[in-house]
């Protein structure tokens, strides 16, 4: 059976790792290419864009590919409605594999918002002045008109487009520690923290840190999925429905 996976996430990565050792699976992951250096998973892999629906639309078609697993970032929405189409075209079987987001526990002074435009809204009325925004490269256009904060902004690869007046870059990639989430957040006098619900243990440490403390969190939510969809919570059970998927022939 012919696997295409939409990868860039750990997740992705173990089931590449995990898909590689099967006889019965011919798998090929497929990357955006939108972080330079990324790591890659095991097997064949392919880096860069498909050129919209019509574009991953006939590659699935030209390369014959039996199944579509959508492990991509859980905010990526363009990739997974896209590939959400591209499959009902084709008629092939799509699995989105989400992990779970994360859950404010006791002590968390969590704020959710719909989406980035709505965090910039909140920001604004924040009485605060510094703000450590983690949301990721392509959304500093959403804060850029803010010059009232001073913003920690950190990313895995620098921005490109319009950004805060008032910024402090740090270039880093995960895992973090609660350790250093705390000491990043004393040294540059963070009062509030920006994030989106990626959820894993990646980058979790910043929110363990933001509770102790006490500092405000700004939660973006997740786009949802597109509705009647698979889905799967875990690398295991999207192993076991393509397991399932290749039994029925």
């Amino acid at each position: 059976m012919r696997v295409l996976l939409l990868g860039g996430t750990g997740e992705a990565r173990s089931l590449a790792a995990e898909l590689h050792q099967r006889t019965d699976v011919e798998l090929e992951s497929s990357l955006a290419g939108r972080v330079s250096n990324p790591a890659l998973p095991v097997g064949k892999v392919r880096i860069g864009g498909f050129g919209g629906i019509d574009g991953l639309t006939r590659l699935l078609q030209e390369q014959a590919f039996d199944v579509v697993i959508d492990a991509t970032h859980p905010f990526a929405a363009t990739i997974t409605a896209n590939a959400v189409r591209a499959c009902q075209a084709l008629r092939l079987p799509l699995l989105v594999l989400r992990r779970p987001g994360w859950t404010a526990a006791a002590g968390d002074d969590w704020h959710r918002v719909a989406d980035i435009a709505e965090a910039a809204t909140a920001v604004s009325a924040l009485p605060v002045e510094r703000v450590l925004l983690t949301t990721g490269r392509r959304d500093l256009v959403a804060f850029a008109a803010d010059r009232r904060h001073r913003f920690v902004v950190r990313t895995v690869d620098p921005p490109s487009g319009p950004v805060p007046e008032q910024m402090t870059l740090l270039l880093s990639r995960g895992p973090y520690t609660v350790s250093g989430e705390r000491q990043l957040m004393s040294e540059h006098r963070i009062q509030a923290v920006v994030t989106k619900d990626s959820g894993g243990h990646m980058t979790v440490a910043k929110l363990t840190a933001a509770r102790e403390l006490r500092l405000p969190v700004i939660m973006v939510d997740r786009p949802p999925v597109p509705p009647g969809t698979e889905t799967a919570g875990s690398v295991q059970a999207a192993a076991g429905w393509l397991q399932a998927r290749t039994a029925a022939g």
